[in-house]
């Protein structure tokens, strides 16, 4: 995609003036982001929003994501954004800003599968992304048999279709991520929802200064209502998580 600079004298210090290289995956994970040319979804519009009120243009790199945290070791890129929840294991990599979202986890199963809850998969093979809070959730699972999918950006068509040949019994994700499928195959369900309540952000390198405009253009579209717009618009059945920062 060819980029444009946006001039702005008070845009932060990036690795390249005007621009904010993003480090993010081609993982279809609508409603909160996918490609189809462009990108849609939750995430990419909040970037383009944040981006415009801090004088920059977004530029995203499509990575594996077993390589995001060590490829922003490399200075090459200014942020993580991509799906990422906040976890001790990642806070040891980088500095997150504040939450833009708080998402559910869920267990999606064949139509056929009686679960309605973890002590319902005893005994099953339940798939997940690698590495991911989503694995970890359903490690603890009772007498599970966890399947871990390398995260490329074709994994969730691959544990889709695992799913359905039989390969796995269940697939845990962000409950947004299973809605969908669910909703557009009836071979498939979701089993049931986990109110985790996970806080995904943005990564910037420790001690990056720029993760302080980032934080004052996030708590500034909560305040004046826009994210709660942005919300509305893609994840429209889920309550906007941060009500009361924007009744203020």
């Amino acid at each position: 995609m060819a980029t444009q600079r946006i001039s702005n004298m008070h845009s932060p210090t990036t690795i390249a003036p005007g621009y904010l290289h993003i480090i993010a995956s081609d993982f279809d994970a609508r409603p909160m982001t996918y490609v189809e040319g462009d990108r849609y979804g939750y995430e990419p519009a909040l970037t383009r929003l944040v981006c415009q009120r801090l004088g920059l243009q977004p530029v995203w790199h499509n990575l594996p994501m077993a390589e995001f945290y060590s490829s922003l070791q490399t200075g090459n890129y200014d942020v993580i954004w991509f799906n990422q929840a906040i976890t001790p294991e990642r806070q040891q990599w980088v500095d997150f800003t504040r939450p833009y979202g708080l998402f559910d986890e869920a267990v999606l199963v064949r139509a056929d599968n009686p679960a309605r809850s973890p002590a319902d998969l005893a005994g099953q093979r339940v798939g997940g992304l690698a590495d991911s809070t989503n694995i970890a959730l359903a490690a603890g699972f009772p007498d599970v048999e966890v399947v871990p999918y390398p995260g490329s950006d074709r994994v969730l068509p691959e544990m889709l279709a695992a799913l359905r040949s039989g390969e796995i019994d269940a697939l845990i994700d962000d409950e947004l991520v299973l809605i969908v499928p669910a909703e557009m195959d009836s071979s498939l369900r979701v089993a049931f929802s986990l109110p985790t309540q996970v806080p995904f952000a943005i990564g910037v390198a420790k001690g990056n200064p720029l993760r302080d405009p980032l934080n004052a253009t996030l708590d500034a579209l909560i305040a004046d209502g826009t994210m709660a717009q942005l919300w509305a618009e893609w994840i429209p059945w889920k309550p906007f998580p941060f009500v009361e920062a924007t009744a203020n």
